[in-house]
């Protein structure tokens, strides 16, 4: 089939490849049915630039199915999810905003913080299970109780040493204290330990 030669000039003019940004199947398919009476300066310049690809032809990518524009074959219908693209009209500024807009919806890294409280008791008679049960009992979002142990502070008496996992946008240590003190039966004072950034 001829080639439409100024068709083909007229899109060389503003295009270095038949089709894309390299040189593809395309470009090969064009190039076969072109003979070598050139009068387009375009044409021949792409014509003698794509004939130093002639060895590795079988080796370029795409399809030579843009070409048939400028051989008068009949392309073939696209693939679906060229079809799509091509209707979807995507640009390189829709897929950024996509891309921005994906970023935005990530969710942010919550800051949370590892805590050892110590929680005293009145004296060697206070019972420290339902203390520690008390203290346990204090349920909010962000919150989350983890070991406890025993430390001996004299005389018999043992103070409660808990650890928990606070997000610290959602819990304050103040209040957690003062709820904590609210158990006045069994809590005499309480303190912040140990703080670390998890």
């Amino acid at each position: 089939m001829p080639v439409d030669l100024a068709k083909l000039e007229e899109h060389l003019s503003k295009r270095s490849y038949v089709e894309g940004y390299t040189p593809s199947q395309a470009d090969v398919a064009v190039f076969k049915a072109l003979s070598q009476d050139l009068g387009y300066p375009n044409v021949a310049r792409w014509y003698k630039h794509v004939r130093s690809y002639e060895a590795e032809f079988s080796t370029l990518p795409g399809s030579s199915s843009a070409g048939a524009v400028f051989t008068g074959e009949a392309a073939p219908e696209p693939a679906p999810a060229e079809k799509k693209a091509e209707e979807d009209g995507e640009d390189e500024a829709e897929r950024v905003a996509a891309y921005n807009a994906k970023k935005a919806n990530k969710p942010k890294t919550i800051a949370k913080s590892v805590v050892t409280l110590e929680v005293k008791p009145w004296d060697d008679e206070t019972d420290m299970e339902a203390l520690e049960k008390s203290v346990r009992s204090i349920q909010q979002e962000g919150l989350v109780w983890g070991s406890s142990k025993l430390v001996a502070v004299g005389y018999g008496i043992k103070k409660l040493q808990i650890t928990l996992v606070i997000e610290d946008e959602l819990v304050s240590l103040d209040e957690l204290q003062e709820k904590v003190a609210e158990f006045e039966d069994y809590v005499q004072s309480s303190d912040v330990a140990a703080m670390q950034k998890l």
